[in-house]
This record gives C-alpha cells, structure tokens and sequence, in this order.
C-alpha cells in the first residue's frame, strides 16, 4: 500500500507569510478591545503588544519623535563599538537592502537611530515615519517593531504590516537583531532592515542575523588583536616588577599577570583611573595607565581591610563628594545630589536602612524601592568596600564624618527630600 508523504512543515521560528496580513489585523483589534479573537500573533508580536499597552502608547499615534541634534549623533556615535563594524554592515547589507528597495538602519542600545543607508526613494518615504537619524525606535515611543521589539526581546525578530503596534506602520516591514559587544557583553545596538509592506521577504531575518553575529565576530578579532598588543606591552614591564600585578584592558580582560594564578575578567569601576583603588576581588591596588589599559599592582600588606574613614562633604552645593581615605591613601568621588541624599540619610542611620526606609527619606513615598535599589547599586559600584547592604548602610568598622556648610540653609539648597528638611528645620532653617 503506497503511503502519500507527509507535507513538509513550516520551522516553528520562520516568519508568517504576507498573506496572513487580514488574521494579523484581526488579532491586533482584538487585541486592542481587550478580548482574544480566534487568531492569535505569534508568541513574540503578542508579548509586544502586551508590554506596549501596558505602556499607555496610543495605536492611533503618530511615529515622530523629537530628533537628536547633529552634535548629539555625532557624539552617540563616535562613543559607541558600532562605529568599529559600520563598513562591515554596509558590506554585508546596505547593498543588498538597496536592491530590495529598503534600507539599512543602525542604532544605539536606547533605539536612536544613528545610521540609515539604502535605496534613495525608501529612505525619502521613511521620513514620513520618522525612520530617520535621531529618531526614536524604543517601544517605549513607537510600539511594537523591530527595532524596539528586538531591544526588548533581546532577540532578533521580524515584525511586517499589522504586527505593528502603531496603525501608521502598517504598511511597512523590518527584521532587526540586536548586537552585543563580545568584550564585555553589553548590548549596544540594533541592525535593521526596513522598507514597504510589499518587499517582505522571510529570509530576511535570517540575513541580517546573519550579518549581526559577524559583526561580534568581527568585535571579538578586534578585541583579541588588541588584548595581544597589550599583553607585549606588559611583559617587559611585569618582568621587572615584584610582588603581585596584573595588566587588562579598558573591560577588565586580563593581558598578563605575574605573582598571580591566571583570572577571569576583572570588574573595574565604571570610572577607572591612576592612583589608589579599592578592588572588591584584590583589596588595595595601584593603578597606573598603559596604552590600552591598566597596570593594576596589589598594595601589599594593605589587604587586611577596606578603608576605614568616609567623609561625606556637603559643604558647597557644587562641589558635592565623598572621601574615602584607607591604610595606602585617599580618594575622592564627586557625587549627584541625589546620591548626596541617599550617603546623608545612611550616614544619619548607621543601624542601617531598608529600601522602603530609604524611599521614605528620599521621596517621601516607601513604595519607591524599585529606584532606590537602583540608585543604591549605582553608588556602590564605587563605595561598595565601605557600603553593606540588607539593610544599606556604613560598614560597622567605617568611621563617618559629615562636614556640613556654614549656614544650615545651605544643605543640599535645592533638595526636598524628607531626610534632609528635618535636618534644615532641626537647624531652625524653615
């Protein structure tokens, strides 16, 4: 008996074809009226479309956004790795996007556009959507689309016609992948094709991940070239040091290491610099500057214990900052008035302070434990060696001093925060 074969089935992950378009929009107003249709997205476009409504973004909207400024993306991209593989995207994808009639789109981690390329027509209609440099392309502004679903999902996604959130961008696709920088992980940035509804074609997710993951690679080579110049930099200098040292580039890579067992990537502070630096994995360290990263030798015998005495200088409104002095020396970190606020409420509680407390201090409202934990973590990547946490506070055997301004009026002037009013009327200050 002859068998007929099985069709061959769609992969789970190959996107729908353009004819689906009238079930997408189906799905989308029943969405959209908070009641499931029969159709349903795909499991992506759904998610999308629950954390936009979420947002409050209104589907009737238009895309335009405020645009940077020239300098503005002049500025984002020369700070940015991107800049490093743009020729190898034009390469890969600007030509080929061309001739598909749509074009290349590149942005930063925040959804900004930073470059578009490709066929002269599309790129005149897609300032129509705003899709141009310096726009915003977040979900948080236009929706659900590929560049910001892509942002969100971490994920490469391909969004096309009434999968967008927005009804202005039904009559476009786009495929996008976010890339993440090999060095140390980050995510910084998006690459996209976009054009017509009309140009949709499946594969073109699959190109341009594609071109993405050889963007990495290509960020990867670079950072192995680079950590090899270093590494012959530092071996005449690390053959003539003694004790314990440890050369790794701007990310923490380590290039060489004498005294040492081999390590892993080294957690720097955000704001590395010469001098005298407190390291939570070696203690007490020296650091000097070499082309291309950092000498980091260990204070020896200064291990024993992190820096005992802060002094939390709040004497001029701008010259806010905190001294951190310890057994090798001491340093300073200028500090936001808001971190000012949050080292003063601790300094006054040294018993310690939960984030609800710590919200209450600052905010007046306990509830806003989300943005304390935040900007507590942002402080302590700096101050953990005399920061503990669970409740946050000054460590035990750390010695606090405040210096206060002259006139009590002048503590933190243009801050209302509970903590520091009651300092001002404790002073007599209304």
């Amino acid at each position: 008996m002859k068998t007929r074969p099985a069709a061959p089935s769609r992969p789970e992950h190959t996107p729908h074809p353009a004819v689906s378009e009238r079930l997408v929009h189906h799905a989308r107003e029943a969405r959209l009226a908070g009641r499931r249709g029969q159709a349903v997205p795909r499991a992506e476009i759904g998610a999308s479309w629950d954390r936009v409504l979420r947002s409050g973004i209104d589907p009737e909207q238009s895309p335009e956004t405020v645009l940077l400024g020239t300098a503005e993306i002049e500025h984002r991209r020369g700070s940015t790795a991107l800049g490093e593989v743009m020729p190898l995207l034009r390469d890969g994808l600007a030509g080929i996007a061309d001739a598909a009639q749509q074009i290349l789109v590149v942005t930063d981690p925040e959804g900004r556009v930073l470059w578009r390329q490709g066929h002269a027509a599309v790129l005149r209609r897609a300032k129509d959507i705003c899709l141009e440099e310096g726009a915003a392309w977040a979900e948080s502004a236009t929706g659900t689309n590929a560049i910001g679903t892509a942002l969100a999902a971490r994920v490469p996604v391909q969004v096309h016609s009434a999968e967008h959130f927005i009804r202005a961008l039904h009559g476009w696709t786009c495929a996008a992948a976010p890339l993440r920088d090999p060095r140390d992980g980050r995510l910084i940035g998006v690459v996209d094709i976009s054009g017509p509804a009309s140009t949709f074609h499946p594969a073109t997710l699959a190109l341009v991940g594609s071109v993405a993951a050889l963007a990495e690679s290509e960020l990867r080579n670079r950072h192995l070239q680079a950590t090899d110049r270093l590494r012959s930099v530092a071996a005449p200098i690390l053959c003539r040091l003694p004790g314990r040292a440890v050369v790794v580039d701007p990310h923490g890579w380590p290039a060489a290491v004498v005294g040492m067992p081999p390590m892993d990537r080294l957690p720097l502070p955000k704001s590395m610099r010469p001098g005298t630096v407190w390291l939570a994995s070696l203690g007490m360290c020296r650091v000097e500057p070499l082309p291309g990263g950092w000498l980091i030798q260990i204070a020896e015998g200064a291990q024993e214990g992190p820096p005992r005495r802060v002094v939390l200088d709040l004497s001029r409104e701008q010259g806010l900052a905190v001294h951190v002095a310890g057994q090798v020396g001491t340093w300073t970190r200028r500090l936001s008035p808001r971190h000012a606020e949050l080292l003063y409420a601790l300094a006054l509680h040294r018993e310690g302070r939960t984030a609800a407390e710590l919200a209450q201090d600052v905010f007046g409202d306990a509830s806003r434990t989300v943005t304390v934990r935040a900007e507590v973590s942002r402080i302590r990547r700096h101050l953990a060696e005399v920061l503990a946490h669970r409740p946050y506070r000054f460590g035990d055997d750390v010695e606090v001093e405040v210096v206060h301004p002259d006139v009590p009026a002048d503590l933190l002037p243009r801050s209302t925060a509970p903590v520091v009013l009651r300092a001002r009327a404790a002073a007599g200050v209304s």
